[in-house]
């Protein structure tokens, strides 16, 4: 019987929020709830022929994969993932199942991240974590929050994510100015933005949130230099990639008061290191990368998983982004 792993599982969710009795009955499935380090990995999924991942929580590297003699197919969540290294997958005969985001079950869950991302941004200039702390230690409010009404939210990067926080902001009585490489001042109007350049952005918002992917173009867009142009009394919201914002520059920033807080989803190593200075300062608002973490984004995203085994176990396998891999 074929093995199967599902990976950070974090929730223990994967086998409730989608069918996979067309899998159980012909392989042996476990479930990991817990972020294996590589060399645990390279240990406990020896035996397994498929790995089904979800987004980058797993890095799959060259040295991992010709670690694992009996995998033969990874199932990734959306059309590539970053840190899988696909030539090694391919050598290997390793088949890579890709997802597709045209399929119309996709469209229908994809405000599941700016629906956080605002939540999230709302939460940290209102301090609400910090409060909850002392609300469960017994004290009461010791804070004063932002009135969003009123005030500039700066977006770098107006995808789709950014458009839609755009309509949000509008809604709450905001301004909305934006910045990417390739923006257009037609496409900004289009959602009722303002082009700016970067240094404008910076400069000008009261709340600065970030909705770009992550490439060498971006990776450390945001540092020492934007910072420093910020308002004393201005946010970052990171619901993006941690490695878009220079991590150390953040830090600095926080601890010396030269912006008011950040609200963070993501970060340079995930799960965050339990002794990360992110975590001690109280002007930081976080969370464990929960983006996406819906019910039902997550009941999508294993259905389409469990399509692509069935589909291998099948002998046709589909959606594949390694066809090469086949010969092997």
């Amino acid at each position: 019987m074929r093995r199967v792993a599902i990976l950070d599982d974090y929730a223990g969710a994967a086998l409730q929020l989608a069918d996979w009795s067309p899998v159980q009955s012909r392989a042996e499935i476990t479930s990991f709830d817990r972020h294996l380090s590589e060399a645990e990995a390279a240990e406990q999924l020896r035996p397994f022929d498929v790995v089904c991942t979800l987004r980058e929580r797993m890095a799959f590297t060259r040295s991992l994969i010709e670690r694992l003699p009996n995998l033969k197919l990874i199932t990734i969540v959306g059309r590539s993932l970053p840190n899988l290294d696909l030539a090694a997958a391919t050598e290997n005969g390793v088949l890579v199942a890709h997802s597709d985001f045209a399929h119309p079950r996709f469209r229908s869950v994809r405000d599941a991240t700016p629906e956080f991302a605002w939540g999230l941004l709302i939460a940290t200039v209102r301090n609400l974590a910090e409060e909850h702390r002392r609300m469960r230690e017994g004290g009461w409010q010791t804070t004063t929050g932002m009135t969003l009404s009123g005030k500039t939210l700066g977006l770098v990067g107006l995808g789709r994510v950014g458009k839609r926080m755009a309509e949000y902001a509008k809604a709450f009585g905001m301004e909305v100015i934006a910045w990417s490489q390739n923006l257009t001042a037609e496409t900004a109007a289009s959602v009722g933005a303002r082009r700016v350049e970067k240094s404008a952005l910076f400069a000008e918002s009261d709340v600065v949130s970030i909705h770009v992917v992550l490439s060498e173009r971006t990776r450390g867009l945001v540092g020492e230099s934007e910072f420093a142009a910020m308002k004393p009394n201005a946010y970052l919201i990171n619901t993006s990639r941690g490695p878009i914002v220079e991590e150390e520059a953040l830090i600095e920033a926080l601890r010396t008061g030269c912006i008011a807080g950040a609200g963070l989803d993501v970060f340079d190593v995930e799960p965050l290191p339990r002794d990360h200075p992110l975590r001690s300062l109280p002007n930081v608002t976080l969370a464990p990368h929960l983006g996406y973490v819906t019910r039902e984004m997550l009941s999508v995203f294993y259905t389409d998983t469990v399509e692509a085994v069935v589909a291998w176990l099948d002998g046709t396998p589909a959606r594949i982004a390694n066809p090469e891999a086949q010969a092997r």
